[in-house]
């Protein structure tokens, strides 16, 4: 389609699963009438992030998808014209649980889910405890204004899940996340990981050509222990960021971005056809000993 208005919803949650759910289909509205064709949502919008802790009690908080939460977006959605990139709990089953997104079009459908590939096992991250790790693959999504790949926080770290969604036909990355500092944690120590986090992302954006738009929470949760850092961003093929949420603030911004720089980037820097295929099978070890 080429232009496409990004909308970006960077929120704080709280205990209360229907307040947040409320909070976000206000700020979708909010985007929707700055001319957001597309808006993404945080990692896990509908609660708190709750794997802080190994906590049975949890898994109480996840639901079907489709389900309740995919049936308001879908509503949503419809109402506003909108695609939107939720993502939610999933309960597949007893005893089988995800970290899924849903993507809904703008006519209201649902077009389908992404499960999260990548699971993290960190202090305050123990997200193994509670997320089988996705089995659906890389998802490419065809929505009305674009096709869209979407990834989830942990999956940002690798550049082999950003290349085979963009190598599936994604003209823009998408990242929901939900990632802070330890309160406890002296600065440079901080300015390290976030720079660390983004750099990687844009960097996707570059090796790739296409545009990345990741999205991160704000607050503090964990009983003040830990603070979640904001700082959503998108940038452009090239990987200049086109717009940076502050670090601590609500924000609803939207852009317009041109997917047909696509073309443009790729042309002048071909990293896609100088790619050297017939090397890479190393890249499926573990790891590449010695003998």
């Amino acid at each position: 389609m080429g232009k496409v208005s990004i909308g970006i919803v960077q929120m704080s949650c709280v205990k209360d699963k229907s307040a947040n759910l409320k909070k976000a289909i206000e700020k979708i509205r909010e985007a929707a009438a700055k001319g957001a064709q597309i808006v993404c949502l945080q990692e896990l919008f509908t609660s708190l992030y709750f794997c802080d802790v190994e906590d049975y009690d949890n898994f109480s908080l996840a639901e079907p998808i489709p389900g309740p939460s995919t049936e308001a977006l879908q509503k949503i959605a419809a109402e506003t014209k909108a695609v939107i990139i939720g993502s939610l709990f999933e309960k597949r089953t007893g005893g089988i649980y995800h970290n899924t997104t849903v993507v809904i079009d703008a006519d209201g459908s649902y077009l389908g889910k992404y499960r999260k590939m990548h699971i993290p096992d960190d202090p305050a991250f123990y997200e193994k405890f509670y997320f089988t790790p996705g089995d659906l693959g890389y998802q490419v999504f065809k929505t009305k204004y674009a096709r869209i790949g979407v990834l989830i926080c942990w999956d940002q770290w690798y550049p082999e899940a950003a290349r085979i969604t963009a190598l599936m036909g994604a003209e823009i990355l998408f990242y929901p996340t939900a990632i802070g500092w330890a309160v406890s944690q002296d600065m440079p120590t901080n300015e390290e990981q976030y720079n660390a986090w983004q750099t990687i992302q844009r960097s996707h954006a570059i090796a790739n050509g296409v545009h990345v738009v990741s999205v991160n929470r704000v607050g503090f949760e964990q009983e003040g222990a830990m603070k979640f850092w904001g700082g959503s961003f998108i940038a452009n093929p090239f990987g200049r960021i086109l717009y940076r949420a502050s670090a601590d603030q609500e924000e609803v911004p939207v852009m317009e971005i041109d997917t047909d720089e696509t073309d443009s980037y790729r042309t002048h820097w071909p990293f896609l056809r100088d790619r050297r295929i017939e090397t890479y099978q190393p890249i499926t070890k573990r790891f590449l000993d010695d003998d």
